[in-house]
């Protein structure tokens, strides 16, 4: 979905948006003495987007100025007096790629795919995809030769002629202060203080004209949507309408989210009567319904595409109310939670005895044998590669799917293909991405890119009229949470301790009581039942060369039929849907991706 365009005409620069999301709000531009910017999303609020968009015009425009990134959810371009400059937020939410060679680039855009019309596939990027975890998103490579990605929190100078300059990686400044430091060990209590102000300051930033809130009966969804119904209530952030959408399933497993659904929505209702709930039914929702669709026609090949069914029904029903904002809990479990890897911390510094307890204790509040917490939180992240080598050998007794773990190669990937594209160094690097030298840090980088489903969205939000937001991944939200040591946060039994006690004053008991959630097992499973037949058809039906030289068509078949018998694991489905995705979108590559939808010329050169 392409929302804006740099291109060069006659030598100079032409900066394009998309007249429809100008007009949505969803695209910004404006002009000063410093020059011109369009940005895509939103600088510093979603109310003071014209605002914020000013801001960073003013603070980047002065010559030779590299200053801290705002917060935000926005990708931009910048036409500054003396160079070009293209940015993303460090959240990494809205796409924008350029397309360059030998030094010099020609175009920019949010969609790779219009950009790489023509060019060779790259298939490095393949390799680095087929890694899992989303790796495609915080590399530079894209689907396409030639074309690269802008990162997230990098800056991109060009000359007014197109020439590169540099490339550099900005962080966004912390503003948040916790009330205790974190070298004087914070208790619980001091700790939800903090988050909860953050968390606040998270919400009203992202709150618009029609506020949408996800709730779905969790602790992390109810605990948003809550918190925009409590600061409507108190007359902070912007006025307006708050709608509630969830979806509804009458029977199975997940029917039993039901009470849970209930007694959530009555408590936000009771903050704030006007809460226009809408409940949307699920009950006919299964994965991979209309799968080579949603799969296909993604700008670039996405892991969880499965999903979007759900997603996209319960969006549709906010974009029919005008929401201008729709607000998820995605992100709190590897936020908000304690961070498992302190364990890897008190290995690393010879605390082993200290170790040893806080593990046996983990094990003890979350149902697991002392050694699989140490082997997932200790000894996979200094040994990713071998210990995953290890599980595979061990648990695969014959089949496919068993033992396949994030990193190693899947066996439907040809062997050949994987050494010649560089198979290998993408695992290595994706293993430090995740891991790095401190394991508890690496996690909330890592954490970023799993946790929300922002490429699903992004290609519907010019239709939609919204884009999502993640309160739980805002920077601030993740500072406060990063300060705290693992005492404060790690109570055995009671996960999301420091959520549960900041929200304490809100949360109903049963939802504040829960542990755990039901997950979409149920949803996965009718899928592989209702479309098992049809995702082998499209796998030994494609026609893209670029499918028979990487994959074993037969072994990926296979793979499939043994998820349909409910073998393997969240791990090796993970690996198995991103290939099938990949299957999907290649084959209606050679569709082009629609152009500028009535382009708005922002700026022309003469």
């Amino acid at each position: 979905m392409e929302a804006l365009r740099l291109e060069w005409a006659g030598g100079s620069p032409k900066l394009s948006a998309a007249g429809p999301m100008v007009r949505q709000g969803l695209v910004t531009t404006v002009s000063s003495g410093a020059g011109t910017a369009a940005v895509v999303g939103w600088v510093g609020s979603v109310q003071g987007r014209v605002a914020g968009a000013r801001g960073l015009l003013d603070a980047f425009g002065r010559p030779g100025a590299v200053p801290c990134l705002p917060t935000g959810d926005y990708a931009a371009v910048l036409l500054c007096r003396d160079r070009i400059l293209l940015m993303r937020d460090q959240q990494a939410r809205i796409p924008l790629f350029f397309r360059e060679s030998g030094g010099r680039v020609s175009a920019a855009s949010t969609s790779a795919r219009r950009l790489g019309v023509g060019a060779e596939p790259e298939r490095r990027y393949v390799c680095r995809y087929l890694t899992g975890n989303m790796a495609q998103q915080h590399t530079e490579l894209t689907p396409f030769a030639g074309v690269h990605r802008v990162l997230g929190g990098e800056v991109v100078e060009l000359s007014m002629a197109g020439q590169m300059l540099r490339r550099v990686r900005l962080r966004v400044p912390q503003a948040h202060d916790p009330s205790m430091p974190a070298a004087q060990g914070p208790r619980l209590g001091g700790a939800a203080k903090d988050l909860r102000l953050a968390l606040e300051n998270a919400v009203e930033r992202r709150m618009g004209r029609v506020t949408a809130c996800h709730v779905s009966g969790g602790t992390d969804s109810t605990s948003i949507a809550l918190l925009a119904a409590h600061l409507r209530a108190a007359g902070r952030g912007p006025s307006g309408d708050l709608v509630l959408i969830a979806g509804r399933f009458g029977r199975g497993e997940l029917a039993g989210e039901q009470p849970y659904l209930d007694e959530a929505m009555k408590e936000i209702r009771r903050h704030a009567a006007a809460a226009h709930p809408v409940i949307v039914d699920a009950e006919d929702v299964a994965d991979f319904d209309d799968f080579q669709d949603h799969a296909a026609d993604a700008d670039e090949p996405h892991a969880h595409a499965f999903r979007a069914p759900f997603w996209r029904r319960l969006h549709a029903a906010a974009a029919e109310l005008g929401c201008d904002t729709l607000l998820t809990g995605c992100g709190a479990d590897p936020i908000v939670d304690a961070n498992p890897f302190h364990l890897h911390r008190l290995a690393r510094t010879g605390q082993l005895r200290q170790m040893a307890k806080q593990a046996r204790a983990w094990a003890a509040g979350s149902e697991q044998g002392v050694w699989d917490v140490v082997s997932a939180h200790v000894v996979r992240p200094a040994l990713p590669l071998a210990s995953e080598r290890i599980a595979a050998f061990v648990r695969r007794r014959g089949t496919v799917l068993g033992g396949l773990g994030n990193l190693t190669r899947p066996r439907w990937l040809r062997s050949a293909f994987a050494r010649a594209h560089g198979y290998r160094e993408a695992s290595i690097a994706e293993s430090r991405f995740m891991f790095g030298r401190r394991p508890e840090h690496s996690f909330y980088d890592a954490a970023n890119y799993l946790a929300a489903p922002d490429p699903l969205s992004w290609r519907h939000a010019g239709r939609d009229g919204f884009f999502l937001s993640h309160p739980f991944l805002d920077p601030e939200v993740v500072a406060t949470m990063r300060r705290l040591p693992a005492e404060a946060t790690f109570l055995p039994g009671r996960p999301k301790a420091v959520l549960r006690e900041a929200m304490a004053d809100l949360l109903p008991p049963r939802v504040r009581g829960r542990k755990a959630k039901i997950p979409f097992n149920e949803l996965y499973a009718r899928g592989l039942r209702t479309h098992g037949d049809e995702l082998i058809d499209l796998c030994r039906s494609a026609r893209h060369p670029l499918i028979a030289e990487m994959f074993d068509v037969d072994t990926l078949c296979r793979a499939v039929r043994e998820a349909q018998l409910g073998m393997g694991d969240p791990y090796s489905w993970d690996r198995l849907n991103g290939s099938l995705a990949l299957v999907a979108w290649l084959e209606r590559l050679d569709g082009r991706s629609p152009a500028l939808d009535t382009a708005m010329t922002v700026i022309a050169g003469s």
